[in-house]
């Protein structure tokens, strides 16, 4: 706990959310070891974080291929030195417009999006056919999450032969996110991971084995991390683990990322016996996870969350007659990725102090295109 805490604390309002950029070095660090050093297999999500400055951090580490889900989270990307950006999603309505116009704008990036079926490819051929440029597309495979994505079976590899013949496509490979597979157990994660991803390994060997260049596949995000690392001819996608969170923490425990961003909070009133109420509501924290589950205050003990509301957090404490109105308490999100998303800028603490903020510009769903 003393290595989180700010000794300026008095100059942040709250709540506010907290970055630490050392432990964010950390965990790049720790994520390119994962890989043995290959930044080239790294195609890291930015949704957790969308903040220039951690993409810069990532770019200046020698990381050059970006994932992200939003057009916003796109621009900041081509904003910070991005060269390789894959938009996560399968693009319609007003985002194909869009797209284009950031396409065009930012020309020296190499961007791709997903598509999952031969409708959704040409809409998004029709819109490019207004452009100079050609669509770098992945398909986006179902591995049994039963999201987004086409399964595996002859339907998808008939899709691939058809958008791979098709001079309008730039068809790189395969997409597929297996973000339902979180066992705590590392060997059975490892196990379901294989399983999966087998069914796409052997459609690639296939395509290869005909003479065709081998599909690219980007697997898995950062619950699978561990099980994609090392695995040959893949490219990986983690996210949360540039600032990690309570959650992951509990379960990875085989991936030794460090909490980079904290929730500060204060206690701003004792309205009965026993209860404490901080000004931690729903618009600070994300409020999808039961209660109990939203956040873990890292310098209070015994104690239960009873309630919130948009701007409060209600608390039963054991030890109510030593706490005070005012009093700051540090918190780790359960979930950072939306709760990131709820703040418009960050606290930097360099050193113990609060050194100036970071604006969380990907947050908004637009910022020029």
């Amino acid at each position: 706990m003393e290595e989180y805490l700010v000794q300026n604390v008095q100059v942040i309002d709250s709540p506010a959310l907290l970055i630490y950029p050392e432990r964010i070095a950390h965990n790049i660090r720790t994520m390119l070891d994962m890989v043995d050093g290959d930044a080239d297999k790294l195609v890291p999500h930015v949704k957790t974080h969308k903040m220039a400055e951690v993409a810069k951090m990532q770019v200046e580490a020698g990381i050059t291929k970006f994932k992200c889900a939003t057009i916003a989270e796109a621009e900041m990307l081509a904003d910070t030195g991005a060269r390789h950006v894959l938009i996560s999603y399968q693009l319609t309505g007003p985002k194909l417009r869009r797209y284009c116009e950031l396409v065009h704008a930012y020309n020296w990036v190499e961007w791709a999006s997903l598509v999952d079926n031969l409708a959704s490819a040409e809409e998004l051929a029709q819109e490019f056919v207004k452009t100079i440029h050609k669509p770098v597309i992945y398909i986006d495979v179902n591995l049994g999450m039963d999201r987004t994505g086409h399964v595996v079976n002859d339907e998808l590899e008939a899709l691939y032969r058809q958008l791979k013949a098709d001079e309008r496509f730039d068809l790189r490979g395969f997409h597929a996110y297996d973000g339902h597979l979180r066992d705590a157990d590392v060997a059975l994660r490892q196990i379901n991971a294989d399983a999966a991803l087998k069914p796409l390994e052997e459609l690639a060997d296939k395509l290869e084995q005909e003479g065709e260049p081998r599909p690219l596949i980007i697997v898995g995000g950062t619950p699978t991390f561990s099980n994609h690392a090392h695995r040959p001819n893949v490219w990986c996608s983690p996210g949360t683990c540039l600032l990690w969170d309570w959650g992951y923490g509990d379960l990875l425990t085989e991936q030794h990322f460090e909490w980079a961003a904290l929730l500060l909070t204060r206690v701003v009133s004792k309205p009965a016996p026993g209860m404490v109420t901080t000004d931690l509501g729903h618009k600070a924290v994300a409020a999808e996870n039961p209660l109990a589950k939203r956040v873990k205050f890292l310098n209070l003990t015994d104690y239960e969350v009873v309630g919130q509301s948009e701007e409060h957090l209600v608390l039963r404490v054991q030890n109510w007659d030593d706490v005070q109105i005012g009093d700051v308490l540090y918190g780790v999100p359960y979930h950072i990725c939306p709760t990131v998303a709820l703040h418009d800028e960050a606290q930097i603490i360099l050193n113990g102090e609060a050194s100036g903020r970071w604006a969380i510009e990907a947050r908004k769903r637009r910022i020029t295109y």
